[in-house]
């Protein structure tokens, strides 16, 4: 009931949900709060409570704080993209890597996100990604914030990888009439070619203004996920409100 209160009032019906959800109108005070969980490799696991705010919002920009929720250290202040795309520097020009929304949303709507970067990390010497975004449809979502109608964006995606040449070197013992001598050899290995694949799922919600859930997953060239993100959230507040 909640929610087509909020709906209707907002000019938006039940049923606009399954066919066309627009851009969302972000304004200065506008607070969401999500738990968020990060799991790499076997071992490495941890949950934190994100508090995000929005400071302002231009036609082409929102620019939000975020910050543990309740922790008294100053929060990082970031940019984003009108639609919440991620942007960040690729070989020193500003590339979107991350779109899970493409406004107006609608079921059947794809997008796609393509890039590639030179020495990403000290392994790779460059790496391309190539994601495509669908809109699914409309299914009912349930977090610690409530149950919601949420537009749900799945994508699925690739990468490749050129790997660094490195050197491998080995030693052996050679013993001839009665002198011992090491021999050592360094051999140099490369270009290696290395891939892998991702996973990502949004739930948009219109009266929420962003995602009440998210997945991402990435895997290895072994089809082994080695990361896995997700969130879920707890609480929010429009600005004003």
């Amino acid at each position: 009931m909640r929610a087509a209160a909020i709906l209707l009032s907002l000019g938006l019906p039940l049923s606009a949900i399954a066919q066309s959800a627009p851009a969302p109108e972000v304004k200065a005070g506008d607070t969401w709060t999500y738990t968020s969980t990060s799991e790499r490799g076997p071992s490495g696991w941890n949950q934190t409570h994100e508090q995000v705010t929005v400071l302002r919002a231009t036609s082409s920009h929102i620019y939000f704080e975020s910050k543990a929720a309740g922790s008294t250290q100053a929060p990082r202040e970031v940019i984003a993209e009108a639609d919440w795309s991620r942007e960040r520097s690729v070989n020193g020009t500003g590339t979107v890597v991350n779109r899970p929304f493409a406004f107006p949303l609608s079921p059947g709507k794809t997008w796609n996100v393509e890039y590639s970067e030179q020495h990403p990390n000290r392994v790779f010497a460059s790496q391309k990604w190539n994601s495509q975004y669908r809109v699914l449809g409309t299914e009912t979502v349930e977090v610690p914030a409530g149950k919601f109608q949420a537009i749900k964006i799945e994508s699925e995606g690739d990468w490749v990888a050129q790997l660094e040449p490195r050197q491998m070197v080995t030693q052996a013992t050679q013993v001839e009439q009665g002198d011992t001598a090491m021999i050592t050899h360094a051999q140099k290995i490369g270009p290696v070619q290395a891939t892998g694949r991702t996973y990502k799922a949004f739930w948009y919600v219109p009266e929420v203004g962003r995602c009440a859930k998210s997945v991402e997953e990435y895997y290895g060239s072994n089809g082994v996920r080695n990361e896995r993100y997700t969130t879920g959230l707890e609480s929010f507040k429009k600005g004003g409100q």
